[in-house]
């Protein structure tokens, strides 16, 4: 048996394919035919199904690369890059992110972005409550200035949607108007404070009078008393109101050509009596026929102040000299003692309004505090500086330095050289 049927076999039933002839071959040809009719419409039916599915596919992948780059997208609505570049105030701009895609300047300086994105948690609170609810608001906050610093900063933040991906935050530092308020606040207490122990001792002084009626030598020395106190009132009177006017913006609206000589002369002449009492020598030096532009007034009020604080803190016997020199369209007044000096840890508050380095001392000299203060306010609005060198148990130099104006004369002789 080799697998194969005979032929008998095979045609056994008599389907003998050529005795059944054309009929047989019709037949097969038909069912070809048949078999080739449906097979093309199930071909592009299929053909169809897959091209619409490769279709689909790159459609998705299109509109999936589109959404893509517009989230990975940092264009702007016109304008905004021209805006931010003239802001003043910090402004910001962030996507859906809130990766930082524009920064102005002020924003940079306030540290309120670091690597793309905003610094501080409460920030990204207000722009995430915005994108919630699509509405602008505007609220203070206070923050700490940059990623590592710990100073305080006071912002007014506004945070808007800016068109349909975008949020901008715009911030105005209030840092400054904080810190005059909080010096305002300081400045009455303290005036509340200083002028409570005058008055209060003068309260005390009148009634210990009323009670020593019948002691001439008692009623002499606190009489005495309170002709000091009430001197120290109206110092302390007089120098607050300078300080104000001091302050105020027209402080200084009609400069005049000030002749420094006459400024120097004049304020060492106003301290020669205390001096003498104390035993300590003013000297004055340096070049002469220098001149500022500024408030005569002023200007001697400020040197004033310098050489009874150099007076007051100086030993007996000793000298105070006051020096003057130009260097680079610059004059230099020059206070220097001979006294206890300051400890280096109070020179940055030296210019304080009523801080004193020694309590008892200034108290018992009638110091007001405020003198140093009134020296730095004059020479600020003169367009100066004032600088200070102290070093205990050697004494002190407070240096005052103003713009230097020259001659006319001297200016048209050396145009004519």
């Amino acid at each position: 048996m080799n697998g194969t049927l005979p032929e008998d076999e095979l045609f056994a039933d008599g389907a003998d394919p050529a005795a059944n002839g054309p009929k047989a071959s019709s037949s097969v040809s038909n069912l070809v035919l048949m078999d080739s009719a449906q097979l093309v419409p199930l071909a592009l039916a299929l053909g169809a199904l897959v091209g619409g599915g490769a279709v689909a596919t790159v459609v998705a992948s299109a509109r999936r690369g589109r959404m893509a780059a517009e989230v990975a997208s940092t264009t702007v609505p016109d304008g905004v890059d021209q805006v931010m570049e003239a802001l003043e105030s910090a402004g910001i701009v962030l996507d859906p992110s809130n990766n930082v895609v524009r920064a102005s300047p002020g924003a940079q300086a306030l540290g309120l972005v670091w690597h793309r994105t905003l610094v501080h948690p409460r920030l990204v609170e207000l722009v995430d409550r915005v994108r919630r609810s699509g509405e602008a608001l505007t609220e203070e906050v206070e923050l700490t200035r940059g990623p590592l610093g710990d100073a305080a900063l006071f912002l007014k933040v506004r945070v808007a949607p800016l068109g349909t991906r975008f949020t901008m935050l715009l911030a105005e530092d209030r840092t400054e108007a904080h810190r005059l308020d909080a010096v305002r606040r300081d400045f009455v207490a303290n005036i509340s404070h200083e002028l409570k122990t005058p008055i209060g001792a003068i309260s005390l002084l009148a009634e210990a009078i009323g009670h020593a009626a019948d002691d001439p030598v008692q009623v002499r020395r606190f009489t005495d008393q309170l002709g000091t106190e009430s001197g120290r009132l109206a110092s302390l009177t007089q120098e607050i109101i300078e300080l104000s006017r001091l302050q105020a913006k027209d402080a200084l609206t009609h400069p005049e050509l000030v002749d420094i000589d006459h400024v120097i002369s004049s304020a060492i002449d106003q301290n020669r009596v205390l001096a003498d009492a104390q035993r300590i020598q003013l000297v004055g030096g340096g070049d002469r026929g220098l001149t500022v532009r500024g408030n005569e007034a002023m200007l001697i009020t400020a040197v004033h102040n310098l050489i009874v604080n150099a007076v007051q803190f100086s030993p007996s016997p000793s000298r105070v000299g006051v020096g003057v020199s130009a260097a680079d369209d610059v004059v230099e007044i020059a206070v220097t003692d001979q006294g206890i000096g300051i400890p280096e840890d109070d020179l940055d508050r030296v210019f304080e309004r009523f801080f004193r380095v020694d309590q008892a001392r200034s108290r018992s000299t009638g110091g007001t505090g405020l003198g140093l203060s009134i020296v730095k306010h004059v020479v600020q609005n003169h367009g100066g500086d004032v600088r200070v060198w102290s070093q205990p148990g050697r004494g002190s130099t407070f240096t005052i330095r103003l713009p230097r104006v020259v001659e006319p004369a001297l200016s048209s002789a050396k145009a004519r050289a």
